[in-house]
């Protein structure tokens, strides 16, 4: 099942089932992280019946677009700490984004008049459908209600100003999620991921090259702290972001950054200087 958070004509935002083409509303639910705070999310979703739409042209904002926690994962993919001349780590790199950060997959990506170094990093998000606190590796599974796409774009000027990374990773619409959360029976992590911008891939590397995989990140973050229902866990990212490149390249103003991941779908974004 495809799940995804729809901007409607009134200036609202509902949640939606994709099948196909046609997007159909879930009644009563604001958007995917709603929904997913009902015990009941998978069966209302299959259920639903509502007023449907064209996928073709839809106006989506982030799938989950208020989560409670988003905790990203730094060093995460073995070519991406080689190219950063880092040594694999024995435990998790955690920071943080907060949710004013995150934009549609077709949004516009803020170019900050601060920051002339904003690099991308393409990311498997999981999404957490049930809560649990100390979830065993085991049980993992149990606890997430799918994946999506997201790209960490990063300051890196500001990333590297001290050794805590937060400020040059949460700035204000510059993290693209989405479309679509896919539940796990749909979607296995291991395809491929790639970034591309104005068509030249950057990154691609499957999904399952991690370091950590999704189950040990949902039993190891929730040793720290309970994980809810909409919560994200941004996987890492791999080798080919602009800073590790010779010359070092980053975005531009005008220029497209497409993030895809087989089987969860592509964010299109339009990189714009910000007012």
């Amino acid at each position: 099942m495809r799940l995804l958070t729809l901007r409607t004509s009134a200036g609202t935002t509902t949640a939606v089932r994709q099948d196909a083409d046609t997007l159909t509303e879930i009644h009563g639910f604001s958007d995917v992280g709603a929904l997913l705070r009902d015990p009941a999310w998978a069966a209302i979703a299959e259920a639903a019946h509502g007023a449907t739409h064209a996928y073709d042209g839809a106006d989506l904002a982030a799938v989950v677009p208020s989560p409670g926690k988003i905790i990203c994962v730094g060093h995460n993919y073995r070519n991406h700490i080689k190219e950063m001349g880092r040594e694999i780590p024995e435990y998790p790199t955690l920071f943080a984004k907060y949710a004013e950060s995150l934009i549609g997959p077709n949004d516009d990506l803020a170019l900050p008049q601060e920051s002339d170094t904003v690099d991308w990093e393409a990311e498997l998000a999981v999404v957490i459908g049930k809560k649990g606190r100390r979830i065993s590796e085991a049980d993992a599974a149990d606890h997430i209600a799918g994946y999506s796409v997201l790209n960490d774009i990063s300051m890196r000027d500001y990333q590297f100003r001290t050794i805590q990374w937060l400020q040059g990773k949460t700035w204000e619409k510059s993290t693209p999620f989405g479309p679509a959360l896919v539940t796990k029976d749909e979607f296995t992590a291991g395809p491929l991921m790639t970034s591309a911008v104005d068509g030249e891939i950057q990154q691609q590397t499957p999904t399952g090259d991690l370091v950590f995989t999704p189950e040990f990140l949902v039993s190891y973050i929730s040793t720290i702290i309970t994980l809810n229902p909409g919560d994200v866990i941004a996987t890492g990212t791999p080798g080919g972001v602009g800073h590790a490149q010779d010359p070092k390249r980053y975005l531009q103003e005008g220029q497209l950054l497409v993030t895809a991941i087989e089987g969860l779908g592509q964010l299109n974004n339009r990189v714009v200087k910000e007012a």
